[in-house]
């Protein structure tokens, strides 16, 4: 008699064909869920190769059994697609740096104006008067009188040569006779020299000044200046010769006969022009200097104190 068969057998093996059912059930599981674990891994890694504006689209999760898949698509970017360059805009924009504009001024230039020559080469008084003396020897009156007259004192002729002192010594007083015959020396008539005029023209008021060896340059001066100079020379400023006298008081001095006198007017780089009384002439300085030389340079001077 055929056993049945067992019955332990036949319960344990429904049993162990579920559980193998199972066992592969959850191995599929397994599997799906390390698949897609790995799946994500590497398409997040992916996803931070290549960065992008991926738009993630997640469809519903699909339950099978005891599995759960959830299944995940995404746009990748073409592979080697260049990135998208960011463009800067600036915004903000800078105000224009001012800048200094320098303006130069010219700075005035210094005109140098050379100092005039003095004395100059050449000058002239215009504005002076000679007349012609009243006696053969009263010479140093009329040349006192009319260089007064230029600084504007006016006196008389006669009252000058009365107002001289008289002496045998010209250079106190007038000697002889202002009418006398001329060409001669002391004692006989003669005339005066430098001292006494100057002296008298300052009793009326004038910065009369005897000068002696009165150069030509001095005289350049001067008359540049506009003061005319009385100067002692040989009549008609010509040539001559100085003598030595000696006085009642036992002084020698230097005397020349025909002494003159005549006012120095002008001057140029040839000659000077003289006024003699009532004359205008010119002399070349040769002549003049060795006139006006034999008494030493002796003149009479506008000069204040």
């Amino acid at each position: 008699m055929t056993e049945p068969p067992s019955t332990k057998n036949a319960a344990g093996k429904p049993l162990l064909t579920a559980l193998l059912i199972l066992a592969v059930v959850i191995l599929a599981g397994l599997t799906t869920i390390f698949g897609m674990i790995a799946r994500d891994y590497f398409m997040t890694a992916s996803a931070n190769a290549h960065p992008s504006n991926d738009t993630l689209t997640t469809t519903p999760v699909i339950k099978t059994g005891l599995a759960i898949e959830v299944i995940q698509t995404f746009d990748l970017p073409t592979p080697y697609q260049p990135m998208p360059t960011e463009t800067i805009t600036s915004t903000s924009t800078q105000a224009p740096i001012p800048t200094n504009t320098l303006t130069s001024t010219p700075i005035p230039t210094e005109t140098h104006t050379p100092e005039p020559e003095w004395p100059p080469e050449s000058a002239q008084i215009s504005n002076i008067i000679g007349y012609p003396q009243s006696y053969t020897l009263d010479c140093e009156s009329r040349s006192a009188v009319d260089w007064a007259a230029y600084f504007g004192v006016s006196i008389g002729e006669l009252d000058f040569l009365d107002a001289l002192p008289h002496s045998d010594d010209p250079n106190l007083g007038f000697v002889g006779d202002p009418n006398g015959v001329g060409g001669f020396i002391p004692p006989n008539s003669y005339g005066v020299h430098a001292a006494p005029v100057a002296r008298l023209l300052r009793a009326y008021g004038l910065p009369a000044q005897e000068d002696y060896g009165f150069n030509s340059n001095e005289l350049k001066n001067e008359v540049a200046s506009g003061k005319p100079v009385i100067a002692w020379v040989i009549i008609g400023t010509g040539l001559g010769y100085s003598l030595e006298y000696t006085t009642e008081a036992g002084e020698v001095i230097d005397v020349a006969p025909y002494e003159h006198t005549v006012i120095v007017i002008g001057y140029d780089p040839y000659g000077v022009t003289i006024l003699d009384g009532g004359m205008l002439y010119w002399r070349d300085w040769t002549t003049f200097e060795a006139s006006f030389g034999v008494l030493n340079n002796m003149a009479i001077v506008y000069r204040e104190e």
